[in-house]
């Protein structure tokens, strides 16, 4: 307690039961957020009771007089009048949650429900004793996670760090505007997996190319340990992604036609997939899109009734498939798709980059692949499976981007039930599931709110305010009211990974960040610079010569 500052005393209860009142005279210690205590008796013990400032206001301030004239000095008025500091100077009255003291045995607080007394004084916890608190590990720990620090405090004072073991078991949210550095915070947070003191086996699935710079943690020897680890990066971009015919479902086949596939259409196709997969003798890892075409294509000649409709309606559907999947250059194939043993390995971080792919596709990508981890991870952990492309004997953890995408609010997509059933089970089985979107309204709401870690960042919109009051328990809504206040860089984390909801300063990351936004005036002005030109007039002669062409008459840049 020597360390700690006494910024004021008990007025009484506040509205609930775990609230309390302080009047303090302190305007620059006694922010939203910043944690303060009381001393008690628990079990022959001293105590201090942790609680965090929700709100605050004036109670006792200046007259509007001496605030009138912005050139004279309110105390210097004051003198004037007679009047000593203590009567002119402002009074707050600040509202604190009670969270509990700290149980170093349960490594949590507990809240033994003993209210202070009127005139209790009241002390601003310091900030060593606030970093053994508030974080249920300490950096570097076996399972540890360094974000940040805390946001009232002074930068990487107070570091705060979350628990992995519970992140990735109960799920992680990362919410946040445009710009407000949600894809950096990521970052940060698959370094931490990726170091020595973890070693995760992390798939971020990027459909915008932004992860690709991750792959300098490759050969940094920040990574490494002393037993000789060093973290791989893999990346698999669009043309190295292939996903088996025979994963996808029928739901996924058919979400994948083009809209106007009439209801018949469907019929067959729902024939002949059922054939193909209720087939005793049929091995469903080897069929492909041919066996089902020649599955539906059976039916217009199979069938003594069958008559020209029932053609023209085959027909119809083939087109609609062959336009689909029988092409060479699609993402579709009878008998490849990456293993699973490729796609997650303790100490490897491996991008999915899809922005070369619709969103259609991204979407049945997406639900095909969590589909087969969920599986191999159910089948080593609860039947015993001990080889083949179903054995995955490590926990596993995945990364969304854009989630909205893939779960989308009021929209049935492929994707969604399969998420639904993993942030569910998955912690069963050791399948975590990271959600990062920057529109928490346009993602589902069951989906969200079982994300038991979140990590909130800036936003304005309304809806997604709305959205993120509804779904995260975790934060109060004292700190959910400053999220248009935070600034890039700030979050509110709460939930599971850390001990009580914080107001973080996001670390600096440790590789390059991928999703600067472009300087489009700085790029303009690059363009006419006399080194630009040159190159391009250098590029333009030896186009002429390797071409053999006459020169051409331009206008601007633009050959005519």
């Amino acid at each position: 307690m020597t360390n700690d500052t006494l910024i004021g005393t008990v007025k009484g209860p506040g509205e609930l039961p775990h609230e309390y009142l302080i009047i303090t005279k302190d305007n620059e210690k006694t922010r939203i957020g910043e944690f303060v205590y009381y001393a008690v008796e628990v079990d022959d013990d001293k105590r201090q009771i942790i609680g965090t400032i929700k709100g605050r206001k004036l109670v006792r301030n200046l007259p509007d007089a001496f605030l009138a004239d912005p050139n004279t000095p309110p105390n210097m008025i004051s003198s004037l009048i007679g009047l000593n500091g203590d009567e002119t100077s402002e009074i707050y009255q600040i509202e604190v949650e009670t969270i509990g003291y700290f149980s170093k045995t349960l490594k949590d607080f507990v809240n033994p429900r003993i209210p202070p007394n009127p005139g209790q004084p009241i002390y601003l916890a310091s900030s060593e004793t606030l970093a053994e608190m508030l974080s249920p590990k300490q950096r570097t720990e076996a399972g540890s996670a360094h974000i940040g620090s805390l946001l009232t405090r002074e930068q990487g004072k107070v570091p705060v760090v979350l628990s992995v073991k519970d992140v990735v078991s109960t799920h992680l949210a990362i919410l946040a505007s445009t710009g407000s550095g949600k894809s950096y915070t990521a970052g940060v947070l698959v370094e931490e997996l990726m170091n020595k003191y973890n070693r995760a086996a992390v798939l971020i699935v990027d459909p915008h190319g932004e992860y690709h710079t991750m792959q300098s943690v490759h050969g940094d020897e920040q990574f490494f340990g002393e037993d000789g680890y060093k973290p791989e990066v893999k990346i698999f971009t669009p043309d190295k992604i292939k996903v088996r015919f025979s994963t996808l479902t029928e739901a996924d086949i058919k979400y994948l036609l083009p809209e106007g596939t009439s209801d018949k259409m469907l019929h067959f196709l729902s024939q002949a997939f059922r054939k193909l997969t209720d087939s005793p003798m049929a091995d469903r890892q080897m069929w492909g899109y041919h066996d089902l075409r020649d599955a539906v294509n059976e039916q217009k000649y199979g069938d003594e009734n069958s008559n020209s409709s029932n053609a023209s309606s085959i027909d119809g559907l083939l087109w609609r498939l062959d336009s689909r999947f029988d092409r060479k250059d699609g993402i579709f194939s009878d008998n490849e798709h990456i293993p699973l043993q490729d796609l997650f390995a303790p100490g490897r971080c491996t991008v999915l980059e899809l922005s070369d792919i619709e969103q259609n596709e991204q979407q049945v990508i997406v639900g095909t692949l969590l589909r087969r981890v969920n599986k191999a991870r159910m089948m080593t952990v609860r039947e015993g499976v001990d080889k083949g492309e179903n054995f995955l004997d490590y926990p596993v953890f995945t990364l969304l981007e854009e989630a909205h995408r893939f779960a989308p609010a009021g929209a049935s997509v492929v994707s969604t039930n399969i998420l639904k059933q993993i942030l569910s089970e998955g912690r069963k089985f050791g399948v975590g599931i990271g959600l990062i979107t920057q529109r928490p309204g346009k993602l589902d709401q069951d989906v969200l709110s079982q994300c038991m870690t979140q990590i909130i960042m800036r936003i304005v919109n309304p809806i997604d305010q709305q959205t993120i009051a509804q779904s995260v328990e975790g934060a109060g809504r004292a700190m959910l009211a400053e999220l248009p206040a935070l600034t890039k860089g700030q979050a509110i984390i709460s939930g599971v990974g850390v001990n009580t909801p914080v107001m973080c300063r996001i670390r600096q990351r440790l590789t390059k960040h991928g999703g600067e936004t472009f300087d489009a005036p700085e790029q303009w002005l690059k363009w006419h610079s006399s080194d630009s030109k040159e190159k391009r007039e250098q590029e333009d002669a030896l186009y002429l010569k390797e071409t053999k062409e006459k020169p051409t008459e331009k206008v601007g840049n633009i050959r005519i």
